[in-house]
């Protein structure tokens, strides 16, 4: 049995520093790998570090190119909104003045013809009179100018002509007058 023990021993032991280079191995191999993917996730941290800064300014200037975009596309549709409405602002206040004008016709014509109703003179007469009152003071102007020896025959034509007597009609008025006075 020692004979057994040794042999196995024997055995054992050319195995055993084989086990310890291939754990010593395996333990490197281990270590190795993972040195490599410690040192692959921190290339990929810089990377990512370095195209995200790059990947972010990018994303800026796409982001500035798209409301420059819709700050025109929103200028042009308000800018045509803008014009829409003031043509139709522009077309109701025509209509408006339209009828405004209308109106005026109408109330300008009822009020000449109540006028007229009453007896009231219009433009055209009272234009007229003026017309007259001007050539009746410009006749008695020339009258007023004309020399003194021809005023004495005219004083003597108007002392001529005698009053009548007054009718019952002006002494009825002026009756009437003085009782409303008092």
């Amino acid at each position: 049995m020692a004979k057994l023990k040794s042999s196995a021993r024997a055995k054992a032991a050319p195995k055993a520093p084989d086990l310890q280079d291939k754990a010593e191995q395996i333990k490197r191999s281990i270590s190795g790998s993972a040195q490599h993917i410690w040192m692959a996730g921190v290339g990929a941290f810089n990377r990512a570090q370095e195209e995200g800064t790059r990947l972010f300014e990018a994303l800026v200037k796409e982001g500035m190119n798209i409301e420059s975009k819709t700050r025109k596309l929103a200028t042009g549709k308000v800018d045509a909104v803008r014009d829409a409405v003031e043509e139709r602002v522009g077309q109701v206040r025509g209509r408006a003045a339209d009828t405004w004008d209308r109106l005026e016709k109408v109330f300008e014509e009822r009020v000449q013809r109540a006028l007229t109703r009453l007896g009231v003179p219009g433009r055209e007469e009272i234009a007229a009179l003026i017309d007259r009152v001007d050539q009746l003071n410009r006749e008695l102007r020339k009258l007023s100018d004309a020399p003194k020896h021809s005023a004495k025959p005219a004083k003597a034509a108007k002392a001529a002509p005698a009053k009548k007597p007054a009718t019952k009609k002006a002494a009825a008025k002026k009756t009437a007058a003085k009782k409303s006075a008092k």
